[in-house]
């Protein structure tokens, strides 16, 4: 495949090279496989390891189709689970919609003989496909989805949509929020700023987040609007900031919605010199790449991996990025790609952990698959990898970009002004 591929269906990627050694211990396993409380997948002598992307092929392109393109690398790149292929099948679209999401998983689980998931590209697609994984038994790991909804409270409370089964490698958004808010008011100066969501689980639970962190820090939040999602008329929002007299927005929308917000604040009477900042899902490529963009800061994930190496498959990050541009002719558009690589090497790397072969046949122990990815880690690109009891395995770490040229539209160019860690 190369630039501009845009079809949800595309010939399954089946693995034919030599086998690394993922985890094998020579061992034969033992005399009879008893299947644990979540059920087995067994595959049969000469048959592959089964795994499926639910990603966001369309609805967020820019995420789901560069996060699409890390998983790819990454099977290339581990070639094989205990000397079994990996089949990783046909992209299936979450659409970044709850419908697409529950479509998406619900044909995922149909098949019994797929083991394990990698998606969703975003929270409220993942709200819906995260309780139908759960319930089926099988694992999904997100490289994306942040919303604090899907997991905890960082305090050792479950969030409501919470099940068992669900992990990520994106940080909780309660760190992008306080981020965010520390660098808002110790750096830039600001104390009064307006959000902006659009009602999904992404974007209303990290404005409320920010709004408790940064009046934690003394700031105030006189204006938390909404708009519709598809909603292209933003002047109402903006009158109540007008008449709040706000320095400061944060509006965490993605590039449909926060396009048209971007291009109507910068012409809004009384609203010249505020400070726009956004968050991870316009930090793409399509967005930066448009006039409006200019100026506004950006919180997200790191995107300056560098040397880092993924332990799995020996790969630095330089290299995967390299093999990135030769194998697609274009440089990613999100700094997800890398977190959708790692993603499926932990995947992997647990599924062989656990398999058990007898007979020829290999077993894979669904509730064995799921305590081996919550109890174990591994370092990728992205860094140490570490899963807590509520499924958040992602560094925490932020970063605060700021946008001035709409020519640079590749994230690792863009400049840093803040960094956060946890």
């Amino acid at each position: 495949m190369r630039a501009g591929w845009g079809t949800v269906r595309q010939t399954p990627i089946v693995v034919l090279t030599a086998v690394l050694a993922v985890s094998c211990d020579g061992s034969t396993g033992p005399s009879s496989f008893e299947p644990g409380p979540l059920g087995t997948v067994t595959i049969p002598r000469g048959e592959p390891v089964r795994i499926r992307s639910l990603l966001s092929m369309t609805g967020a392109p820019s995420l789901g189709i560069a996060s699409r393109r890390g998983v790819e690398l990454a099977v290339r790149d581990v070639r094989a689970v205990r000397g079994r292929n990996v089949d990783l099948g046909d992209p299936l679209d979450s659409m970044c919609s709850p419908g697409g999401g529950r479509a998406g998983a619900g044909e995922i689980v149909a098949d019994p003989r797929i083991v394990g998931v990698v998606g969703t590209s975003c929270s409220h697609a993942a709200v819906a496909a995260s309780p139908v994984i759960s319930a089926a038994g099988y694992v999904m790991i997100a490289p994306s989805t942040t919303s604090p909804q899907l997991t905890s409270d960082l305090a050792g409370n479950p969030n409501p949509d919470h099940h068992p089964g669900y992990f990520r490698l994106a940080s909780n958004d309660l760190y992008q929020a306080r981020a965010v808010a520390d660098f808002a008011y110790g750096e830039l100066g600001l104390r009064r700023i307006a959000t902006l969501h659009d009602g999904d689980p992404y974007t209303t639970a990290l404005v409320a987040a920010f709004g408790d962190a940064f009046e934690a820090t003394g700031g105030a939040v006189p204006v938390a609007a909404g708009i519709r999602k598809g909603q292209i008329d933003m002047s109402s929002a903006l009158a109540q900031f007008v008449l709040a007299g706000v320095d400061g927005i944060f509006f965490p929308l993605f590039p449909f919605e926060g396009s048209f917000f971007a291009a109507q604040a910068r012409t809004f009477e009384d609203l010249d010199g505020v400070t726009l900042i956004s968050g991870a899902a316009l930090l793409v490529s399509e967005f930066l790449a448009e006039p409006q963009s200019e100026g506004i800061f950006f919180a997200g994930p790191e995107s300056d991996y560098g040397g880092n190496t993924n332990e799995v498959t020996g790969r630095s990050a330089d290299a995967v990025i390299a093999a990135y541009g030769a194998a697609y002719g274009e440089q990613p558009t999100t700094p997800y790609w890398a977190l959708a690589y790692d993603a499926t090497t932990f995947l992997l790397y647990a599924i062989g952990a656990v398999a058990v072969e007898e007979g020829g046949r290999l077993y894979i122990d669904r509730a064995a698959l799921r305590a081996r990815i919550g109890a174990s880690g591994i370092e990728g690109l992205i860094g140490t990898i570490s899963c807590d009891a509520f499924g958040d395995c992602g560094t925490g770490r932020q970063l605060i970009y700021h946008h001035t040229d709409s020519s640079v539209t590749d994230v690792e160019r863009l400049p840093v002004v803040y960094r956060f860690s946890p």
